[in-house]
C-alpha cells in the first residue's frame, strides 16, 4: 500500500509539475485507481518515447538519403534546383507529392507500381463494397415500403377494431339497461301477482275461475268439439229421412237441452274469462 502511494505521489508530481496536486481522499479504492492510471500513463509515455525516437531516426535517414541524392544530382549530372526549368520543377514537385501521398520510400518505378496496384485494388474493393451497400439499401427500401404498407393496413384494422368495440360496447350497455329494466319489470309483475293471489285467497275465490282452470276448460271444449265431428258425419245419412213426429219431438227436446247446456257452459266460461281479465 505504501509503495502504491509513493508511486501515485511521484506520478501526480510529474503530471502537475510546479502546480500543487489537488487534494483527494486517500483510501484503498482511490489509491488503486490512481496507481492503475499511473502505470498506464508510464506505459503510454514509454510507447510515445519509442515512437518519437523511431520517427527521429527515420527523419535522419531521409535527410541523409536526400543529401546523397542531391550530391549525386549535383556532382554526377550537374543538376540543381536553380538549373531546372519551370515545367521540370513542377513535374518534380508533382512526383514528390505523389510519392508522399502513396507513402513510398522513393520515386522509382518499382516503388510506384506496387503502390498504384494497391490503390487500384483498394478502389475495386470500395466499388464492390459500394455496390453491395447499394443492393442492401434497395432491399431495405423495399422492405421499408412493405413495412409501411403493412403498418397502414394494421392501423386500418386497429381503427376498425376500435370502432367495432365501441359499437359492441354501446350495444352491451344497452342490453344491460334492457336487462335491468326487464328484471325490475319481472320483480314488479311478481309482486303484483303475489298481491293478486293474496287478494284472491282473502276473497275465497273459486279455483275454477282461475286462468289455468279456464284454459283447461277451453281445451276440454276443443276436445269435445273434435269428438262431435265424427258423430255428425255418422248422422249425415239420416238427415234426409222424414222422422216420426213423436221421435222428432223427443230429438228436438234433447237438442234444446243440449243447446241450453252448451250455452250455459259457454256463458260460464265467458264470465270466468271476464272475471279473470278484471283480476288482471
Amino acid at each position: 500500500m505504501c509503495e502504491k502511494i509513493q508511486k501515485v505521489n511521484s506520478w501526480l508530481g510529474a503530471v502537475f509539475g510546479d502546480q500543487p496536486v489537488p487534494h483527494f481522499e486517500v483510501n484503498t479504492r482511490t489509491v488503486d485507481v490512481l496507481y492503475q492510471l499511473a502505470r498506464s500513463s508510464e506505459a503510454r509515455c514509454g510507447e510515445a518515447a519509442l515512437l518519437t525516437e523511431d520517427l527521429k531516426q527515420k527523419a535522419s535517414e531521409y535527410q541523409s538519403e536526400g543529401a546523397h541524392y542531391r550530391d549525386v544530382l549535383l556532382q554526377g549530372l550537374g543538376l540543381s534546383c536553380a538549373s531546372l526549368s519551370k515545367p521540370a520543377d513542377d513535374y518534380l514537385s508533382a512526383l514528390v507529392d505523389t510519392a508522399m501521398v502513396l507513402g513510398v520510400r522513393d520515386t522509382s518505378l518499382g516503388s510506384f507500381m506496387p503502390a498504384m496496384n494497391h490503390l487500384t485494388n483498394s478502389l475495386l474493393e470500395e466499388e464492390k463494397s459500394n455496390r453491395r451497400l447499394e443492393r442492401e439499401l434497395v432491399a431495405l427500401r423495399n422492405r421499408l415500403g412493405a413495412t409501411m404498407v403493412l403498418r397502414s393496413s394494421l392501423q386500418e384494422d386497429i381503427n376498425k377494431t376500435v370502432t367495432s368495440q365501441s359499437v359492441e360496447s354501446a350495444k352491451a350497455e344497452e342490453r344491460m339497461l334492457n336487462m335491468d329494466f326487464v328484471t325490475a319489470k319481472a320483480k314488479e309483475l311478481s309482486s303484483r301477482r303475489e298481491r293478486a293471489e293474496a287478494q284472491l285467497v282473502s276473497r275465497n275465490m273459486d279455483k275454477s275461475l282461475t286462468h289455468q282452470a279456464i284454459v283447461q276448460l277451453s281445451e276440454e271444449v276443443a276436445v269435445l268439439k273434435q269428438e262431435i265431428i265424427p258423430l255428425k258425419k255418422k248422422l249425415e245419412p239420416y238427415m234426409d229421412l222424414s222422422p216420426s213426429p213423436s221421435l222428432a219431438k223427443v230429438k228436438i227436446e234433447e237438442a234444446k237441452r243440449e243447446l241450453m247446456c252448451f250455452l250455459d257452459f259457454q256463458a260460464v266460461i265467458s264470465s270466468q274469462l271476464e272475471t279473470n281479465m278484471d283480476f288482471k
